[in-house]
């Protein structure tokens, strides 16, 4: 924005080089860009009826980022113009051209006809409109102009025709040197640039009031809703440096930075720039004026809440409470029940990592309602919703919860609590084990069209909300076998969220989960053992968890019994209860890999009461199936059976496909083991239905491509098809069985060592 020296450009607050502090007291001044547009609005006021429907509707869409955005090259002018109307292109140019090669008169006259377009019973502007206002602050500008002043405009103006006709040249050379290919992919790379390029920022002279304020509403806005359109970080960062070089009292730049530095979580900055803004509040009287003598004790209180809210999402809880304690005692001081509001939210979350206390958060709510503070009511009631499935109430209850929530947001047209509501619904029926329930919802989700108005081309709700859902949806995909369709949401994500927003660590840790899964189904262990360290990165307990994972597979049972035990202390420590069930069963099986079958009969019936406890239900119907494999192997495989029925139903409506596989075979090894004792015409029927039943995992095994367990089905097939005296049958097994078990590594065949 300001790259370029200011002496190009006349700037009326600017004296002996010095910038004043209230660089934007005068709203606007006269620039060779605005110049340039000038005689655009003049030649299509000359144009009149001979431009078609079609052209000036074309137009008079340019014109309003033209006259709000900064600053650009000629050059880029003339092609925006061109590409609504060539021939007014054309026009302006020459018209240009006359008043940069003539003489200082020229442009003193074409200033005077400026106010003939208000002229007339019938003007040609309105004095009133965008256009007519824009004109009145140009002549207004150049009338106040000193002769040295408007001489300087005038050279400016020479020189940024000249540099118009320079480029022109330089390209025109160009085009002869390069390949007619080459040019039209670059001309279509360029077309598809967008409005604001950084190049094109850099070449800009300084903002005016008007320029500043819509650079800045316009970033603000696309970093909250579409990261990837907006400026890289340290573009922007440049940008807003050059901006506070010009006016280091404007506050809006310093609390835009203040955002940017949060999207690299750039701690030093991000407060730096905090404190600035709120300085630069009290400094300039902003407040002031418009909360009486309120408005620096406001800015004060609101400082340090903002300031606890910042150290809160960098982790840093102790300078967090100091922050919220100072922001509480001025608040109390100033009576402002709405701050004490917020600082009682804050208040929660400070102390939800100590203790888990619901008192603060009802009573919250509660103040917030009586207040009419909905956003911060819902958003305690979402909060409330969240600690109540961790504690494992009931999901109907949860769901009234949030049907109550969902009516203040409809209320209110609160667009973004709508998004955080389904999301939340999503999330907690993947908790409770309702992938059909969680795939609807996300689905509602992406459906849904955002209530805030957005510009043309930016993607709406690219917020955490729509991550998440995404990153779930993404791995609902993978459970089932849709390894594909579950590369392209993840490619939409980084699409969408790239690997420098701040919401990229969602998709980041999905992508390495669903990698680990399908390393692990395929028998690459090596590989699944190098993807540990990205998810620990991510998430330490998921890495502790699937590093014990890994080496359970590579039957390295002690080192993986050490880890997990480590692990269930944290997770107990910390009430991760869903963590705490998944490392029992793992612990379960390393006792049956380990021949202590009686042993993990108890670990696996307090992992059943955990769950049943937190109305987890995929996790409890999971569990029993564990508790079927105990009891086959202990040689009662009818008591198996019977209580195979009661947990096989949700797994097959809402499990992965792998543990679908894992089901039915269980039911077949018990069903063979349960014909040992039929009489031989029934035993016939038990042995034919658990081939049918293997043909069942055999297909859901193939779909995940989990290799070792494909063959284990086919050697049992292949055992059965013996027993019955299907010959044909029993060769295709053995050869199919064969070809695995010459690719995978030779362990043996574990046919009843393992549920998994």
């Amino acid at each position: 924005m300001a790259s370029v020296h200011e002496s190009l450009y006349f700037n009326p607050m600017l004296t002996n080089g010095v910038v004043h502090a209230n660089v934007f007291g005068v709203r606007d001044w006269v620039t060779p860009h605005k110049m340039a547009l000038l005689v655009l609005l003049s030649e299509l006021g000359r144009a009149g009826s001979q431009l078609g429907l079609l052209e000036r509707r074309r137009l008079n869409r340019l014109l309003l980022p033209l006259l709000q955005g900064p600053d650009m090259a000629l050059s880029r002018l003339r092609k925006a113009i061109e590409e609504c109307c060539p021939h007014l292109a054309g026009s302006v140019h020459i018209r240009l051209k006359l008043m940069a090669e003539g003489e200082l008169k020229d442009m003193e006259q074409f200033f005077d006809d400026l106010s003939d377009s208000f002229s007339g019973t019938e003007p040609e502007v309105h004095k009133t409109s965008v256009v007519g206002l824009f004109l009145r602050h140009m002549i207004l500008a150049y009338n106040k102009l000193s002769f040295s002043q408007v001489y300087k405009l005038y050279t400016a103006l020479q020189q940024y025709f000249q540099k118009d006709e320079k480029k022109d040249g330089a390209d025109e050379n160009e085009m002869e040197l390069t390949d007619p290919e080459e040019l039209d992919g670059k001309m279509e790379k360029e077309e598809l640039d967008g409005p604001l390029r950084e190049e094109e920022i850099a070449c800009s002279g300084p903002l005016s009031q008007k320029q500043a304020e819509y650079f800045l509403s316009q970033q603000a806005s696309l970093l909250k809703n579409d990261e990837t359109k907006a400026l890289a970080p340290a573009s922007l960062q440049k940008e807003l440096n050059n901006l506070l070089k010009f006016n280091p009292d404007f506050a809006e730049a310093h609390y835009l930075s203040y955002l940017n530095s949060l999207r690299v979580q750039d701690v030093f900055s991000s407060t730096h720039s905090l404190l600035h803004y709120f300085d630069r509040l009290i400094l300039t009287g902003a407040e002031s004026k418009s909360n009486g003598d309120e408005g620096y004790g406001r800015s004060l209180r609101y400082a340090a809440l903002n300031l606890a809210a910042l150290h809160c999402r960098f982790g840093h809880y102790q300078q967090a409470e100091l922050a919220l304690q100072e922001a509480i005692r001025i608040a109390q001081e100033s009576n402002d029940h709405v701050c004490l509001q917020h600082c009682l939210s804050w208040l929660y979350i400070l102390e939800q990592k100590i203790f888990d206390s619901c008192v603060l958060l009802e009573h919250s709510v509660n103040k917030s309602l009586h207040f009419g503070l909905p956003y911060l009511a819902s958003l305690g009631i979402q909060s409330l919703v969240q600690q109540r499935a961790f504690a494992g109430k009931a999901a109907n209850k949860l769901m009234d919860a949030l049907k109550d929530s969902d009516l203040l947001h409809w209320k209110h047209s609160l667009s973004e609590l709508i998004d955080i509501s389904i999301a939340q619904k999503t999330a907690i029926w993947r908790l409770y084990g309702r992938s059909t329930m969680a795939l609807q919802q996300a689905q509602t989700l992406l459906s849904m069209n955002s209530l805030e108005a957005v510009n043309v081309g930016v993607q709406q709700n690219n917020t955490e909300s729509f991550a998440v859902v995404l990153c779930h949806l993404a791995e609902l995909h993978a459970e089932q076998g849709y390894f594909a369709a579950a590369s392209e949401i993840l490619k939409h994500l980084k699409e969408r969220f790239p690997p420098n927003s701040q919401h990229a660590q969602l998709w980041m840790l999905f992508d390495q989960k669903i990698q680990f899964e399908r390393a692990m189904n395929d028998g690459r262990y090596h590989v699944a053992d190098s993807l540990v360290a990205g998810i620990t990165a991510l998430n330490s307990i998921e890495g502790v968890y699937r590093k014990a994972i890994v080496l359970k597979a590579q039957n390295q049972m002690s080192e993986a019994h050490k880890l997990l035990q480590k692990l269930l202390i944290h997770c107990q420590k910390i009430k991760n209860t869903e963590m705490v069930i998944r490392v029992l069963l793992s612990i379960a099986e390393l006792y049956w890999r380990s021949s202590c079958h009686t042993i993990a009969l108890p670990v696996l019936l307090q992992a059943l009461a955990l769950a049943r406890e937190y109305s987890l239900q995929y996790l409890a119907s999971e569990t029993v199936l564990n508790l079927a494999f105990s009891q086959l192997i202990l040689g009662i495989p009818e008591q198996a059976l019977n209580i195979l029925h009661m947990a096989i139903e949700p797994v097959l409506a809402h499990g992965a496909v792998l543990d679908k596989g894992c089901a039915m075979f269980l039911v077949a090894k018990c069903q063979v083991a349960s014909a040992a004792s039929y009489d031989p015409q029934k035993k016939i029927e038990a042995l034919e239905s658990a081939i049918l039943n293997l043909n069942e995992a055999k297909t859901y095994f193939a779909k995940v491509d989990c290799k070792e367990q494909l063959r284990d089905v086919l050697y049992f097939q292949a055992r059965l098809f013996h027993t019955l005296g299907k010959t044909q049958e029993r060769n295709k097994c053995a050869m199919l069985f064969r070809q695995l078990h010459q690719e995978l590594p030779a362990h043996g065949v574990p046919l009843i060592n393992a549920f998994k």
